[in-house]
């Protein structure tokens, strides 16, 4: 058996929109079917200031809204190890794009913005892809959302809910579920 594929989700101070997008995607790749042997997903914040808190109770009432489940949740400090065993790395913003790469320039290539590889996605002929083996198929994935940027990188930022109105974190969590519903489709099938 391989490995799990890894994503690695990013934020700030990875307590808002970092553990949503974990949190969202978790829950769609469960409602398909998927194993924790088959997909491993993380978060990290570039900013260690919230580092062992749990999850904003705004986000956490999103994640619930979309089936996930924020329990247990605590926040952590981004580190290049991190970045290192991750397959697949989406960044709130683009500014965190270039921290991660700073970090460790060889993720360039895995490394997207989170609505950047939701348009990306749409670019990718999902029926190429190698079937079964889901670390495989994400690896695959990956390498042709990279193809189909074509050398240009898009900055499609999250806007930070951080202190905004329910309705704000609402509208950035389905910002984070038009891309995780997809992509958990895309592994999964």
């Amino acid at each position: 058996m391989s490995s799990p594929f890894s994503v690695l989700v990013v934020c700030m101070g990875n307590i808002c929109r970092s553990p949503m997008a974990e949190r969202i995607l978790v829950a769609d790749a469960l409602a398909l079917g998927a194993t924790a042997d088959q997909l491993y997903v993380h978060g990290a914040g570039t900013g260690g200031w919230h580092a062992g808190e749990g999850m904003d109770p705004q986000a956490a009432r999103q994640v619930l809204a979309r089936g996930g489940d924020p329990a247990g949740f605590r926040a952590r400090k981004l580190l290049a190890e991190h970045v290192e065993a991750s397959d697949l790395i989406l960044t709130a913003t683009g500014e965190q794009v270039d921290f991660v790469v700073a970090l460790c320039p060889d993720a360039e290539d895995r490394t997207f913005v989170f609505g950047e590889f939701g348009r990306l996605l749409g670019r990718v002929d999902l029926a190429a892809l190698p079937g079964g083996d889901v670390y495989e198929r994400g690896v695959a994935l990956v390498e042709a959302a990279e193809a189909a940027r074509d050398g240009r990188r898009d900055s499609d930022d999250l806007d930070d809910p951080w202190g905004r109105p329910d309705a704000y974190f609402s509208r950035v969590a389905d910002e984070i579920h038009e891309v995780t519903r997809p992509l958990a489709a895309a592994l999964l099938r």
